[in-house]
């Protein structure tokens, strides 16, 4: 296939940025979209220019480090992938690409399509730590869990931190991710000591990193590559207006 990439490029987080145009030919339709953007950068370092900065590690959909907008849509057009495991298959020859960063107010551009995920660190750093000893694994039927909350708590823990549930978020919220973090958690027995004070610690976090509210628009879930959904928010305001209305230094009914 032969592509029109239009890339977000920007030297720095001070530098004000525009949309350059690259011709990218031979494509093949079994290449990752990461691939395609080696092949270009390749091009351009042979040509003595810029490489493209974006984020990457893994390459199998598991780390959380890549994250771009392309066309409009987090990760791309395909529904439960991330944008490294997103193959050029999914587009036609002679189609324009759209490629930018993530575009949100916690989460500043660092060089291209780089950007500062840092907030997330602290969100989670908020949380802190289980006091309940773990150890090694525990015998499996030592402390009796619910399959229902086990499945939650499962499902919760398959966040990988990406960021495109913000990146999607007309507010630029955050609460999809801080609500998958706390569930895994307070589902579970391990999690019930801090239950209380995590919750406020990690919602003040995630407000003063500068995310902006849920309305519910839902857009976090659709683009979520892991499928977490929607009511794993309704668990966090659950919490929270527990913690809040009976005083999280108290441990309040589940």
């Amino acid at each position: 296939m032969n592509l029109t990439l239009r890339i977000w490029r920007q030297k720095g987080p001070e530098d004000k940025g525009r949309m350059v145009t690259y011709p990218v030919d031979d494509v093949s339709p079994d290449m990752s979209f990461l691939e395609m953007l080696d092949v270009l950068n390749e091009r351009l370092i042979l040509d003595g220019e810029d490489p493209v900065a974006f984020d990457h590690d893994c390459r199998e959909g598991i780390c959380g480090m890549c994250g771009l907008m392309i066309n409009g849509d987090a990760h791309g057009p395909q529904r439960g992938t991330t944008a490294c495991q997103l193959h050029m298959r999914q587009f036609k020859d002679g189609d324009t690409i759209d490629i930018e960063p993530w575009r949100a107010s916690a989460f500043p551009v660092i060089k291209d399509l780089v950007v500062n995920r840092g907030a997330f660190d602290k969100i989670i750093a908020a949380g802190g730590y289980v006091t309940a000893p773990t150890g090694s694994a525990p015998e499996a039927h030592s402390t009796p869990v619910a399959k229902a909350n086990a499945d939650a708590a499962f499902e919760s823990a398959a966040c990988i931190g990406c960021g495109a549930c913000v990146a999607a978020c007309p507010n630029g919220s955050g609460m999809l991710f801080t609500a998958a973090k706390l569930t895994q958690l307070s589902l579970l027995p391990q999690g019930q000591p801090e239950r209380y004070t995590r919750v406020i610690g990690m919602v003040d976090a995630h407000d003063e990193a500068g995310f902006g509210g849920c309305t519910n628009a839902g857009e976090c879930t659709v683009v979520c590559p892991k499928g977490i959904p929607l009511n794993t928010i309704g668990r966090l305001n659950r919490d929270y207006l527990t913690a809040t209305t009976k005083g999280a230094g108290n441990t309040p009914g589940s």
